[in-house]
């Protein structure tokens, strides 16, 4: 009889992958709340903050699986090999991650991972990092007069992987009047802005720089396009931030005009009414 036979042991734990939000707590949703608070194991990124994970029961055996861009990671192979086996030994496993597990969050890939081992996953959402920030500035992402849409884009592919067709996005972007929001495109910016101008995407098309989204040591920059690069070496905003651009960053600038200059605007957006 054959010994090479592969055997999936039954799961007796469980698994959540919670997501953390921004970074404020208070932005946490109640149900992310409630599945930190009942975890007996939590895997962390580096991206969520101490105040979140103070939220864990005293007696929760607590991870750290930090992973960041051009620093030392964890692999995501033995991240998930944790998970597995906390599960299998009976723990009621939370995967912390920063924003919301299935953007840019590789979410996706650890469901995979789990679902083939027999491990049923729960997903709870967070709200993300491209959205806590520019409504931290007071501006929408969607806005009927300026974007009828938005597009989640990551400036950082996955190696051996082209990439991003900046060209090609730029022509869809100022065709479909979208707004690009850019998740770890710090280390890229100069040449994603020169390729979306090569795109046709105009060089004074509104851009905002948000850094730590959500938490107070948040700090942010306007631009434009064509200055993108150089307001990010300017102000020395780094990783980790996100990257807006379209003309709904205008209102930002909107939003701290003083209340008489306001009324203007709005009384030359209805014909002077």
């Amino acid at each position: 009889m054959s010994t090479d036979a592969t055997f999936t042991l039954p799961a007796t734990g469980r698994c959540t992958l919670v997501g953390a939000g921004p970074g404020d707590p208070e932005l946490l949703t109640l149900k992310a709340l409630k599945a930190i608070q009942a975890a007996t194991v939590l895997l962390v990124d580096d991206l969520v903050s101490p105040a979140i994970v103070a939220h864990a029961a005293p007696t929760a055996r607590i991870i750290d699986v930090g992973k960041r861009g051009g620093c030392k990671s964890t692999p995501q192979a033995f991240i998930e090999k944790l998970m597995l086996l906390a599960v299998r030994e009976g723990e009621n496993v939370v995967r912390l991650k920063g924003g919301d597990p299935f953007i840019f969050g590789r979410g996706g890939e650890e469901v995979e991972h789990l679902r083939a081992a027999g491990v049923e996953v729960q997903v709870i959402n967070g709200i993300t990092a491209g959205l806590a920030g520019l409504t931290a500035l007071g501006a929408p992402l969607t806005h009927r007069d300026h974007a009828h849409g938005v597009v989640f884009i990551t400036g950082h592919a996955k190696p051996g992987d082209a990439g991003t067709d900046w060209r090609q996005l730029a022509a869809t972007a100022q065709a479909a009047k979208l707004t690009l929001v850019v998740y770890m495109g710090v280390s890229g910016a100069a040449d994603m802005a020169q390729e979306l101008q090569a795109g046709g995407l105009p060089g004074d098309t509104p851009a905002a720089i948000i850094q730590h989204a959500s938490l107070p040591q948040q700090r942010h920059a306007i631009t434009t396009l064509a200055q993108l690069p150089a307001t990010l070496a300017d102000e020395a905003l780094g990783s980790p931030s996100v990257l807006v651009i379209g003309d709904v960053v205008r209102g930002v600038a909107a939003w701290a005009l003083p209340a008489d200059a306001m009324q203007t605007v709005a009384q030359r957006r209805c014909g002077g009414c």
